[in-house]
């Protein structure tokens, strides 16, 4: 049975527009997904990247045209410019490595209720009514978001670490313990290729 690292960012845009397949696709191949949110802006400065307000004009524009064709070609609605991002993605992240110790819900679920509530309703995912609601949605107690977040800020921090050790530069990042790595949405028909023995 194969397994999956993911790692990902509950503020980036690229890991909201993969939806749900990755979890689709590791049911159709039985494998199994360790979720590893981690800080995307510390990811991007220990791996020779930029964050987005500083990168130059034509990136950010292309940015913005490559946005709205993957949010058309995803069928997933998405708001450039949310009203809260940059926001704090630590409370998130806390929350979902909380609800992955904890067991008991739908933790893909959880992970695209965040984003949504990011890139789609305006949202600021850094509030606890955000995060309880989210948990709520996907199965999960409410209460997790104030629980664990000691061992968050510890394996949050820990996931950076292990992201940079193992090549991961972005987000999102799928790891498979064949020592492949596929980065980003636009390569999980790869990682399904991959999986099935094709790629």
């Amino acid at each position: 049975m194969a397994h999956i690292d993911y790692f990902f960012a509950t503020l980036s845009p690229y890991t909201y527009l993969a939806g749900t397949r990755l979890e689709q696709i590791a049911a159709k191949h039985g494998a199994t997904i360790t979720y590893k949110p981690l800080d995307i802006l510390a990811l991007f400065a220990r791996t020779g990247g930029t964050a987005p307000a500083q990168r130059h004009p034509n990136r950010q524009a292309w940015r913005a045209q490559e946005l709205t064709r993957a949010s058309k070609k995803t069928g997933l609605p998405l708001n450039l410019k949310p009203a809260h991002w940059p926001t704090n993605a630590a409370p998130s992240a806390y929350a979902i490595i909380a609800a992955q110790n904890a067991g008991g819900g739908d933790l893909g679920a959880l992970v695209h209720a965040i984003l949504r509530a990011c890139w789609t309703e305006d949202k600021d995912v850094a509030d606890d009514a955000v995060i309880r609601a989210a948990l709520e949605e996907a199965g999960f107690d409410p209460k997790l978001a104030d629980s664990g977040l000691l061992v968050g800020a510890e394996t949050y921090a820990k996931n950076l670490d292990e992201a940079v050790e193992r090549g991961a530069f972005g987000a999102p990042t799928y790891l498979v313990d064949s020592g492949q790595i596929f980065w980003g949405h636009d390569r999980l028909d790869d990682l399904d290729a991959h999986l099935a023995g094709d790629l």
